[in-house]
């Protein structure tokens, strides 16, 4: 990845590819549906990768990859790794039925989702990854949004996957050692990034590591592995900070009252419950 790119100052998007491809390393093709990642990489016939990369349509990233797999298979070139690199619109919503459907035939890709938890390339508007009263342009702090986040990591792990795994912007040698991990393996491997963003959070340009590490210490995003769809294994002890902390860092949560972030509270709580309950199956 060279300098040059779109990105905003401080994305966490931007540094999390850095990151992959340093794991990954040359021998890769990178498939990218409509995204922010479609702005960042630059316009063609430019890219700020220095690997081949294929712009493909929002819901195809799943569908496009394989398509790749299958045509460097045919080729005799196995030792190519093809990585998709979506957004949470394209993978939580409008990619999730290609994405199952490659899961479902267990294609040798590894598909990746950064997490920005919104619409962040359109101007920020709701996914079903936005977190629970969050602001978003179409979710203003009149009306925030109402629902839970979508648990995409035990989505994904009911497909029975090979591997399965969280990990944030702000712990590079966690992301990388997970790609290594990944790219040695055979099957569908899903990894799920919590990626900063700078507008769409409300938060300054230097706080693009310090906020996702506190997603994690607070337990508000684990950082775990899942094996073939059962084996779970947590890589990081959370410093077990208030939920409090992290919201209040983020001017998207700004809005919150006292009993609306008692209630996040409660939900982290019992989801950290669950997952510890299953990594000590």
């Amino acid at each position: 990845m060279s300098t040059g790119h779109l990105a905003c100052p401080g994305c966490g998007a931007a540094q999390s590819m850095r990151y992959a491809l340093k794991a990954l390393g040359p021998n890769t093709m990178v498939v990218i549906p409509a995204c922010c990642w479609s702005i960042i990489a630059g316009p063609f016939p430019y890219s700020a990768l220095g690997v081949p990369l294929m712009h493909t349509a929002f819901e195809t990233a799943g569908a496009a990859a394989s398509g790749v797999r299958a045509s460097l298979d045919m080729q005799g070139k196995q030792d190519v790794t093809v990585m998709a690199w979506a957004g949470d619109g394209g993978t939580f919503d409008i990619g999730i039925q290609s994405l199952s459907a490659a899961a479902e035939r267990n294609e040798n890709i590894i598909y990746v989702c950064y997490d920005n938890e919104a619409y962040m390339n359109t101007g920020i508007q709701r996914s079903s990854s936005t977190p629970l009263y969050a602001w978003t342009t179409t979710t203003p702090e009149a009306y925030p949004k109402q629902d839970k986040k979508k648990n995409i990591d035990m989505i994904m792990a009911a497909h029975r996957i090979p591997y399965v795994a969280t990990t944030t912007n702000a712990h590079p040698h966690d992301l990388m050692e997970k790609f290594k991990k990944a790219k040695e393996m055979k099957g569908t491997r899903f990894i799920h990034i919590l990626a900063a963003c700078i507008p769409g959070w409300r938060i300054a340009s230097d706080e693009a590591v310090q906020v996702p590490r506190m997603a994690v210490d607070s337990k508000v995003f684990p950082v775990f592995e899942i094996f073939d769809g059962e084996k779970v294994v947590i890589n990081i002890e959370p410093k077990n900070i208030p939920v409090k902390d992290y919201l209040k860092k983020q001017s998207r949560f700004r809005h919150l009252k006292e009993d609306q972030i008692a209630k996040i509270q409660t939900e982290v709580d019992k989801n950290w419950e669950k997952l510890v309950k299953m990594a000590n199956r």
